[in-house]
């Protein structure tokens, strides 16, 4: 694929607002992780909640989109400067051919739940959840639009856990087509009762912080987040740390509607289609984010397949031990924390895990590493087998085309 510029990117989740927060949390192995006293939810667990959405509050000319997955959406584009480099970038290419792909799992339902509390004594809403514009995937893509003054093709990506990743491929692919010049992409997702008490009836959900590839890996921590990029094609000079988008990698496996497969195989295919997509091999990444959820089954399994691709020749961490899982806006979040990382030397580490699960042979993080990298991956993977894998580079990165 033709390589795309990341000319700005921001990131919001419980480890901070923005780029400088998150880059001092990860710097210094934390989390952000805290026992869950979200909402109602009576549940033993730890959760990645965003400070300050309760009190954000949306423009009067927005009221109708009111709702937690919305509000964090909007404090996020504040940050790093980012909306306004948007709104140059639709000066510069005019507003039809700036495009917005974001990825979300759940989106307002917050909002519905809150609503259904509410019923009278016949059954009838008291304060009728309004679904077009705030429990819908689209209000999330319709309200950043509406933000960011943009008139381009626009549409939400919900494909589980690895929504936030290929939207990349669904930007690269209309820009390739010379459908639109520039991109907004990104994910967010945020804290609801569906997501907390429906992965807990799975037995997913670990009662103390996750932690990612360890042995006694106990299950997911469940987290909330909205990070976006800007993609647009480089210009002919770029700075050196410059991040460049460039591969992406799609799999649909199926094995099973919660379960990888075993052996990671559609894991191992998106990966492989990432680097093929990237004009690289395997030996030339310097460092893989893992999708790393905590459980047994998903570790196990990206853990077999990033053996049989990198062995443990390249270093890789779970960063989700810092930010727990936020679902279909962890795609996204994972990709500017590999952009974060390959502008500051800077591999991540696993905070919460502390002793490799015996059964996979890898160069795992627990600690922060500083170390000059020049290409990264990041893996996101969903439920019913839907994967992505994503690559990037920066400009300066030696013999890479």
């Amino acid at each position: 694929m033709q390589a795309l510029h990341l000319s700005c990117f921001t990131a919001t989740s419980c480890l901070g607002a923005g780029l400088d927060a998150t880059l001092d949390t990860l710097s210094t192995n934390r989390s952000g992780l805290a026992r869950c006293t979200f909402e109602t939810v009576e549940l033993t667990t730890h959760i990645g909640e965003v400070a300050g959405v309760d009190d954000y509050r949306l423009p009067a000319e927005l009221a109708n989109y009111n709702c937690r997955n919305n509000r964090l959406a909007l404090m996020a584009l504040e940050q790093d400067g980012f909306a306004e480099a948007v709104r140059r970038a639709a000066q510069r290419y005019g507003a039809a051919r700036v495009g917005v792909f974001l990825g979300t799992s759940t989106a307002g339902i917050l909002e519905t739940e809150q609503a259904y509390r509410k019923l009278d004594s016949s059954g009838a809403f008291v304060d009728p959840p309004n679904y077009q514009t705030r429990h819908t995937p689209y209000a999330l893509a319709d309200v950043v639009s509406r933000t960011l003054g943009l008139a381009g093709p626009a549409f939400a990506v919900s494909t589980a856990c690895s929504s936030g990743a290929k939207v990349f491929a669904s930007a690269a692919r209309l820009i390739d087509a010379g459908v639109i010049d520039a991109a907004v992409v990104g994910g967010v997702d945020s804290l609801c009762l569906t997501t907390l008490y429906g992965f807990n009836s799975l037995e997913l959900v670990s009662p103390e912080p996750c932690r990612p590839y360890d042995a006694a890996r106990r299950g997911i921590s469940i987290g909330e987040a909205a990070a976006f990029a800007l993609l647009e094609r480089p210009a002919d000079t770029l700075p050196g740390d410059a991040v460049l988008l460039a591969g992406v990698g799609e799999s649909s496996d199926a094995y099973h509607m919660s379960s990888p497969h075993p052996e990671g195989r559609g894991a191992e295919a998106a990966m492989q289609a990432a680097l093929s997509s990237a004009g690289l091999a395997a030996r030339d990444v310097d460092y893989l984010n893992l999708h790393g959820t905590a459980t047994p089954s998903n570790d196990a399994a990206e853990g077999q397949a990033a053996m049989r691709l990198f062995g443990r020749d390249v270093p890789m961490s779970s960063t989700k031990g810092a930010t727990g899982h936020t679902l279909g806006a962890a795609g996204a979040l994972e990709i500017v924390i590999a952009a974060l990382a390959l502008q500051n030397g800077l591999i991540p580490g696993s905070p919460g895990s502390h002793q490799l699960d015996p059964a996979l042979e890898l160069d795992y993080a627990f600690a922060p590493r500083r170390q000059a990298l020049g290409v990264v991956m990041s893996n996101s993977f969903g439920f019913g087998g839907s994967n992505a894998s994503v690559v990037l580079r920066r400009a300066d990165a030696k013999g890479h085309a």
